[in-house]
């Protein structure tokens, strides 16, 4: 239990200190398209959000707020995210942040495990490290309307 106290600790220091060098950045910054290359591409970020899945079915900390989605539809959109978001060719259609997540109470350890998953997804599928931060640099901006602030 202290190990994921920890666990959890250190995550969250790491997404506050990331807030807070984002929020130094211009909130529009734009993609890198070698983000996208180094993601893999679109099949590389479609296999790093099925991992991400995998790991939200095992969470505990989170998999109730997925319970009943459409699973293919998730997919779906969150790779034409994290593409666009990336500098890849995609387009995401899918609702906004702020209006998808409005009744789901989201917490910070909820935000954060989610965050926790996608690191780990994307060591899975052998990330660099610089890239895995540099897509997290462009979530960040998404984090008020997720938690609804």
């Amino acid at each position: 239990m202290a190990k994921r106290n920890l666990k959890l600790l250190i995550t969250s220091l790491l997404l506050g200190v990331a807030m807070i060098l984002g929020g130094c950045q211009s909130m529009s910054s734009q993609p890198d398209a070698s983000l996208y290359q180094q993601l893999g591409e679109r099949e590389g970020i479609a296999n790093v959000v099925e991992d991400l899945l995998y790991l939200i079915v095992e969470d505990d900390r989170i998999n109730q707020q997925f319970k009943g989605m459409d699973v293919a539809q998730f997919h779906h959109n969150l790779t034409d995210q994290l593409c666009e978001l990336s500098g890849g060719p995609c387009t995401y259609t899918g609702r906004e942040m702020r209006e998808l997540h409005a009744d789901m109470a989201i917490t910070d350890t909820q935000f954060n495990a989610l965050a926790e998953n996608l690191i780990l997804a994307m060591e899975q599928n052998d990330i660099p490290t610089g890239a895995q931060n540099r897509l997290i640099k462009q979530l960040l901006p998404l984090y008020p309307d997720i938690r609804n602030l």
